[in-house]
């Protein structure tokens, strides 16, 4: 309560995040939304104010950058990219393959294995290469390749078309695009020890093993107030011994609304334990937040009755979670 009456909704008190995320060598980023950074100039204020990297959270997946085939529109995307050069914000690219937000005619197009390869290389050479190319530091190249809570790579329009080595393919291609980005996989419910994240890095111990060029692997990092697993960090460090860079790329912390002091307090401890553990691990190279207020959060459209899951609430104040934040760093 103290924090809130202190904070305005533009300035949240103290230093901000990206500051003291610098501080100890790592990055502090959220997701954000083109037309909110044109339409509320308080999630512009904060967006600039507390973090140091943007991860686009719609605008670069492949239904807004090709709607229609051979037909790109960047224009969205852009918005992102230049209030990252005016801020000083890295940028993070989000996603070139996924089983979801593609355009009609990519999925329902019934292309042939070298046609479908065709189109992927066009699509990742334009994006990754043509357009993005020194202006994104990282890829999340492949999202949520696995089954939902299951070891087995989820049936999709490239794993049924191309096989198994859709992957890799796609890891090459976008490094023959642009060969100083990072390139990840990304996926949920990966952050602690389970056959979906046994089966994740077993299949990033045969790419590298392959020659792949795979540098990181996104733990996503949408938990329920209470969930952030215990064996995190030894999850994450068994991924770094293979060389590779970890991020927590989607953290939110979604409780039942109305929000109780206690879940808040929870909420926070949530927030604390998840930079905290980043920091734990030598080659976690930050955290991202998927959203900035509670009213941009993704999580009530999809989970009803839950919600509240972001630092700042629905009128961009901050709540428990951004002092935890602000403490996990130093601050």
């Amino acid at each position: 309560a103290a924090v809130r009456t202190a904070a305005g909704p533009t300035q949240a008190g103290g230093v901000p995040l990206r500051d003291l995320a610098a501080e100890r060598g790592v990055r502090i980023g959220a997701a954000a939304n083109p037309y909110l950074l044109e339409r509320a100039p308080d999630y512009r204020a904060l967006l600039a104010e507390q973090y140091g990297s943007m991860t686009a959270e719609n605008a670069m997946k492949w239904d807004s950058l090709q709607p229609e085939r051979g037909v790109y529109d960047f224009s969205t995307a852009d918005v992102l990219a230049e209030f990252a050069d005016e801020h000083g914000q890295d940028m993070r690219g989000h996603t070139l393959l996924w089983h979801n937000q593609n355009p009609e005619w990519l999925d329902e197009g019934g292309f042939e294995p070298e046609e479908l390869r065709s189109i992927m290389r066009d699509h990742i050479g334009t994006v990754v290469g043509e357009h993005f190319k020194g202006r994104v530091y990282a890829w999340d190249v492949i999202n949520e390749p696995f089954r939902d809570g299951s070891g087995e790579l989820r049936p999709n329009l490239w794993l049924n078309t191309l096989g198994e080595d859709y992957i890799a393919e796609a890891l090459r291609m976008a490094h023959e695009a642009d060969p100083d980005a990072r390139l990840y996989i990304n996926d949920f419910n990966i952050e602690g020890r389970n056959p979906k994240s046994d089966a994740l890095y077993a299949l990033a111990k045969s790419l590298l093993e392959e020659g792949a060029p795979l540098h990181g692997i996104g733990f996503q990092g949408h938990f329920h107030a209470g969930g952030v697993p215990e064996d995190m960090v030894e999850n994450m460090r068994r991924f770094t011994d293979l060389g590779l860079e970890v991020t927590v790329t989607e953290l939110d912390v979604s409780i039942e609304v109305p929000a109780s002091e206690a879940e808040l307090r929870t909420q926070a401890r949530d927030y604390r334990a998840v930079v905290e553990n980043c920091l734990q691990v030598s080659d976690c190279t930050g955290v991202t937040v998927w959203g900035v207020g509670d009213a941009d959060s993704w999580i009530p459209s999809w989970f009803p009755g839950r919600g509240a899951a972001l630092p700042f609430d629905e009128d961009y104040a901050p709540k428990p979670a951004f002092g935890s934040l602000q403490e996990a760093l130093g601050g």
